[in-house]
């Protein structure tokens, strides 16, 4: 297996977007929980992401081969045991790696998450409740980064992501058959509610912050609500479009924006909770995606 198709087996630039998930969730807390420990929960959600996509091609090895004979396992070039075995390690490193930076906490979150990760892409994927385990995949990363002190400050931020995702994966079915009217509108329908919530959170204080200048809290909602206008802008035409064409190829530019959108709402809730450092991180995952877009990988995908 070469190195370029462990990249296309595990989805490497799509990696890019779920970093953010739990430095979302960390912004919820206060500042002065943060441990240099806690910088290995990310890590722990890119292991266990990466992971969810080496068995998700595993487990459509036999559709793949009459679908899209050019992915990595139905073209040869990566085997079934080799894809398993990737798999289960970077999910059982991500467990790990969130045990270390957060004790039974971390594990109470992570081993659900893994758990959620399993069962999406070995059993639930096709079934109605499909969207919904893929859906607790993002809510529980959210929670992942909330770990070090309480979930509870986390759980709006987690609900909003589990909105979103729900709409892409729904969107993401019709990619190769194409989609309806009524699933697209659906999405519409989650995007607006996911950019509504994180508009109006962006216009209360977060609590967790310590007492600030006027204007650091106005520069932190501006920027909040910027991201939010990214979101949207970045997610929103794509569906509208897929809800009027309805065919194969608008469901998967709705899902690849859909993806690609997590980056500015991970961003406005980074602001909003005050982390310039992380959407910082941010902001440069989204300039990598971009790039390794541009070198030519291939399209990027959930199912």
């Amino acid at each position: 297996m070469r190195a370029g198709d462990l990249v296309e087996l595990v989805r490497a630039p799509a990696a890019l977007t779920v970093l953010g998930d739990t430095l979302a969730g960390m912004a919820a807390a206060p500042p002065a929980t943060r441990r240099a420990r806690h910088g290995l929960l990310p890590v722990a959600s890119a292991c266990l992401y990466l992971g969810g996509m080496a068995l998700n091609d595993y487990g459509d090895r036999d559709l793949d081969a009459l679908e899209r004979p050019e992915r990595p396992i139905p073209s040869g070039r990566v085997t079934p045991g080799q894809a398993l075995a990737v798999g289960t390690g970077l999910v059982a490193t991500g467990v790990v790696a969130a045990g270390v930076a957060s004790g039974r906490r971390g594990l109470g979150v992570a081993l659900p998450l893994a758990a959620c990760v399993l069962t999406y892409d070995l059993a639930a994927k096709d079934r109605p409740a499909g969207a919904v385990v893929m859906a607790a995949c993002r809510g529980l990363d959210v929670l992942l980064g909330a770990t070090p002190t309480s979930w509870r400050a986390a759980a709006p931020t987690a609900a909003v992501f589990v909105t979103h995702t729900l709409a892409v994966t729904a969107l993401s079915r019709g990619e190769v058959h194409g989609t309806t009217s009524t699933v697209a509108r659906c999405a519409v329908a989650g995007t607006t509610a996911a950019a509504t919530a994180t508009a109006a959170a962006a216009l209360r204080p977060a609590t967790a912050r310590p007492a600030a200048s006027r204007s650091g809290a106005v520069t932190r909602t501006l920027g909040a609500l910027a991201a939010t206008a990214g979101y949207v802008a970045t997610c929103l035409p794509p569906q509208l479009h897929a809800a009027e064409d309805r065919s194969a190829g608008a469901a998967r530019a709705a899902t690849r924006a859909g993806i690609q959108a997590m980056v500015p709402l991970q961003a406005a809730w980074t602001l909003r909770g005050g982390r310039a450092a992380s959407t910082a991180v941010l902001a440069g995952a989204l300039v990598a995606g971009r790039l390794l877009r541009r070198r030519g990988r291939k399209q990027v995908s959930i199912t």
